[in-house]
C-alpha cells in the first residue's frame, strides 16, 4: 500500500502470550521482529524504513506486521495437560470483543 509493506505473521500461543523474537523476511532481507508478550491477535507491529524506498526523495515506507494467533488444531497428551492447567489458571470469565473488524481495518489501512 503506497510504500508501505504488510505481512501477514502466524504465530503460536505461546510466542504471543510470552513474548518472541521472529525473523521476518523484508525487502532487504530477513529482519528480527519483536513480539512484545501479551501480544493479541490482529496486532499490527511496525519495521520502520523496512518498506519501499520514496520514488521521489529520500526514505523509504515501512513494513507493517499484522499478527495471527495459531491455535493448535491438535494436541499431544503433554500439550493437552498443560492447557487444562492453564484454562483452570484463567478461569472462565468472558469478555466482550473491544475493538471491531472495521477498527482493525482502518488502523491497518491507517485511516
Amino acid at each position: 500500500r503506497d510504500d508501505e509493506i504488510l505481512l501477514d505473521l502466524n504465530i503460536n500461543v505461546a510466542q504471543a502470550a510470552l513474548g518472541a523474537e521472529v525473523e521476518v523476511p523484508t525487502v532487504d532481507g530477513p529482519a528480527v521482529l519483536k513480539i512484545p508478550s501479551g501480544t493479541q491477535p490482529g496486532k499490527v507491529l511496525t519495521l520502520r524504513g523496512k518498506g519501499v524506498p520514496h520514488l521521489r526523495g529520500n526514505g523509504r515506507g515501512d513494513q507493517r506486521v499484522v499478527v495471527n494467533v495459531e491455535v493448535p488444531g491438535r494436541l499431544n497428551p503433554e500439550q493437552r495437560e498443560l492447557f487444562e492447567k492453564l484454562a483452570k489458571s484463567l478461569g472462565s470469565e468472558v469478555r466482550p470483543q473491544e475493538r471491531s473488524f472495521f477498527d482493525w481495518l482502518k488502523e491497518t489501512l491507517g485511516g
